[in-house]
């Protein structure tokens, strides 16, 4: 059952300091965060938990259920909260704003909406790139197994959650396939008051939500609801996206139920690449689009109802998505269109405590029907003879999947001491796929004539069945101290073939025979009452890669270790918070790969930065102003899985402050990009243009300003 007002947290006074008024956001009283959260300090406290599951000078009471990650994978493993006060002041127009205090993340944004994350990883592109992270809202993934969206991050309501919570390493054993290096939960919350908010900033974006929440004869309702829109920074890269979520408590004899239901829409036009060395520093080029008439429209909804009884919790759950955009980046720029409706139930159950040993047990089954086509609506001339010939005009795939999947789950805790405690974790899933190709098999164009240069690029099975059955497991040991609790965990993570890399498949493969990719990892932290840090080793089996040949395969393997931490200390008015990696990801294995790239083993995974680190200094000016500069890093990289190519990593400054007028009335403003830097949300290296180096364009300075009335 999601958090409703379940997140009952009584405040008190942080100790050293005065207690400002709720309506200064700047000075909010610390709000307890999950185990292991990351720390704005005046809006949230530490999740570096004292021995008794608290921060020192809070008290706390947290009444939730399978909706939150902190209770489904406990204090060993390293999870970050960012709770809805400091969403608020943050104000992100793109979900990157957000996760980029959360250590060992980084979300490269791209065009409009769109990015591509990193967990514990380097930020991932191409066949295997897509289902690495699992998406979830109230503790269910957004999308069906094996039918990811890499740019899932948009299908949610970011802008209005009550908490994001982040899990770093793999939590497979009770998430479930493609939480292989982590997770990122959306919890739901009903607003507690009316309000409206306008804001407006550069290149015509504005944005007006608003937040309503209504009690009627046991019933209560909330509704969170946004709008924005853009013109872009660059030349025909503006974007429209609205979303909602609307909620809804009650009981029903003896259970208590929480329905939820959330729609987004989102209209783009996208932004290509821009190419040239360091091309983001030059003034005019930067703001080009060499592709101004790619678009990306999709469309998603869910709805679920969490049913909780005694030790029962029952959630039923239906799903929806429909994406339409152009494949600007592929020669003859085909556009796809792909949908999906699922559902399925979600059942846990605590059993009775038995001495020293606490055990819940569940179990997941959920049923999709899909379809993916892809349509090329002119003659290619433009490209090479190869390309010409090989890409054809008309259909490359048209195709149906339906999928079955069903786990069972466990979760033990048995202490030793009452300072000592060994958990473990177990979950069995079967994941089966039942694809028919609706156009000709084989790689003919779609009326059956051949291509030349051997036959077309793309290749369509027969149809078929495919099924896969993975086990992923935890186990480990927690140590309370006075000063807090360190453990140690062992574990690992699964992630299936995804559709598209079973039946989307090129040149003469009629058959991927791939294996469920694999990571196992090493875990051991401390957290204290002002900081947390981890230690990670990590190995991963079957990579999933296109090789140089075109094929999708599953033979590659990488390695990762590396550390990560977050601490605040408060000074009085001032608070300053940290949070940052060190980590080195590598190749563990040879091989050609697709697009020229040359895999050596212990060469770095490209797009893999050394250290990420985030910095935020809060100084409560007043009772009614506070304010926030925040510093974010991203050390150079290779761009290249040669490593040859680098860039060069960036450092910027982001100030955001929140002014109360009234009790009623608040003003607030953000200036990103504060010294107006010129750097890369992404860059990228390919031996398939002249000019080879290629960049997303970060924006120059932008300055927002709006307000917020309470009705």
């Amino acid at each position: 059952m999601p958090v409703k007002r379940t997140t009952a947290i009584l405040r008190t006074r942080t100790p050293g300091r005065s207690s400002p008024p709720a309506s200064h956001p700047a000075g909010t009283l610390l709000l307890v965060a999950v185990l292991g959260g990351s720390v704005f300090p005046s809006l949230q406290a530490s999740a570096a938990e004292s021995p008794t599951g608290t921060v020192p000078g809070i008290e706390e009471l947290l009444v939730s259920a399978d909706s939150t990650l902190a209770d489904r994978l406990g204090a060993a493993g390293s999870i970050t909260a960012i709770e809805s006060e400091e969403l608020r002041l943050i104000g992100a127009t793109h979900i990157s704003e957000a996760l980029a205090r959360v250590p060992g993340v980084w979300v490269a944004r791209g065009s409009g909406q769109e990015h591509l994350t990193a967990i514990r990883s380097a930020v991932l592109t191409g066949a295997g790139a897509c289902g690495e992270f699992l998406f979830l809202e109230d503790g269910l993934p957004i999308r069906p197994a094996g039918f990811c969206n890499v740019n899932g991050l948009f299908e949610v309501n970011s802008e209005q959650p009550g908490r994001i919570e982040v899990w770093r390493g793999p939590a497979s054993a009770l998430l479930g396939g493609n939480a292989l290096h982590g997770a990122v939960n959306f919890v739901t919350d009903i607003p507690t008051a009316n309000t409206f908010s306008a804001e407006g900033g550069p290149y015509d974006y504005y944005r007006l939500s608003g937040q309503f929440h209504q009690e009627l004869n046991g019933h209560e309702f909330g509704v969170s609801i946004n709008g924005n829109s853009s013109n872009g920074y660059r030349d025909f890269t503006g974007y429209d996206q609205q979303k909602a979520s609307l909620v809804h408590s009650t009981d029903v004899g003896a259970w208590s139920v929480y329905n939820t239901l959330h729609f987004t829409n989102l209209n783009q036009e996208t932004g290509a690449f821009v190419e040239g060395f360091e091309v983001y520093k030059d003034d005019d080029l930067r703001k080009t689009n060499p592709a101004p008439e790619a678009y990306r429209d999709a469309k998603s909804a869910r709805l679920a109802s969490f049913w909780t009884k005694d030790a029962w919790r029952i959630t039923p759950y239906l799903r929806w998505s429909d994406m339409n955009f152009l494949q600007h980046f592929l020669p003859g720029e085909p556009r796809e269109r792909n949908d999906q409706t699922s559902g399925g139930v979600l059942l846990g159950y605590d059993f009775p405590a038995s001495g020293r040993l606490r055990a819940s047990a569940g179990a997941h089954l959920e049923l999709m029907s899909s379809h993916l086509d892809e349509y090329q609506d002119e003659p290619l001339t433009t490209s090479s003879a190869f390309n010409n010939a090989v890409r054809p005009q008309g259909w490359h795939y048209d195709y149906d999947t339906d999928s079955m999947m069903a786990a069972g789950f466990y979760d033990l805790s048995w202490s030793f001491t009452e300072e000592t405690r060994l958990v473990h974790s177990l979950r069995i899933e079967y994941l089966e796929y039942d694809y028919s190709n609706r156009i000709l098999d084989g790689n003919t164009r779609d009326d059956g004539t051949a291509c030349g240069f051997g036959g077309c690029l793309y290749n369509r099975p027969a149809d078929r069945t495919d099924d896969y059955t993975n086990v992923a497991g935890r186990i480990g040991i927690e140590q309370d101290f006075s000063t807090g609790m360190a453990y140690l965990v062992i574990g690992n993570g699964f992630r299936p073939p995804q559709v598209t890399e079973l039946y989307r498949l090129q040149r003469g493969q009629d058959v991927a025979d791939l294996k469920s990719e694999e990571l196992w990892s090493v875990e051991a932290g401390f957290k204290g009452g002002f900081f947390n840090v981890a230690l990670f080793s990590e190995r991963t089996d079957n990579y999933i890669f296109r090789d140089s040949a075109g094929l999708n395969v599953s033979d590659g393997r990488t390695k990762a270790w590396g550390v990560e931490f977050e601490a605040f200390r408060s000074f009085g008015d001032h608070t300053l918070s940290v949070s940052g990696t060190y980590a080195e990801h590598k190749y563990d294995f040879d091989r050609d790969a697709t697009g020229g790239e040359v895999i050596e083993k212990n060469n770095y995974i490209d797009t893999a930065p050394k250290w990420l680190a985030n910095a935020r200094w809060n100084y409560a000016v007043t009772d009614s102003l506070g304010l926030e500069l925040e510093a974010e890093f991203v050390d150079k990289h290779y761009i290249n899985a040669d490593n040859t190519a680098e860039y060069d990593g960036h450092l910027v400054f982001h100030l955001r402050g929140r002014y109360a007028v009234n009790d009623r009335l608040s003003v607030f403003g953000r200036v990103i990009n504060l010294l107006d830097d010129e750097y890369a949300e992404r860059g990228d290296y390919t031996v398939f243009s002249p000019l080879n180096y290629r960049y997303f364009p970060a924006m120059p300075r932008q300055i927002y300003a709006g307000v917020t009335i309470d009705l």
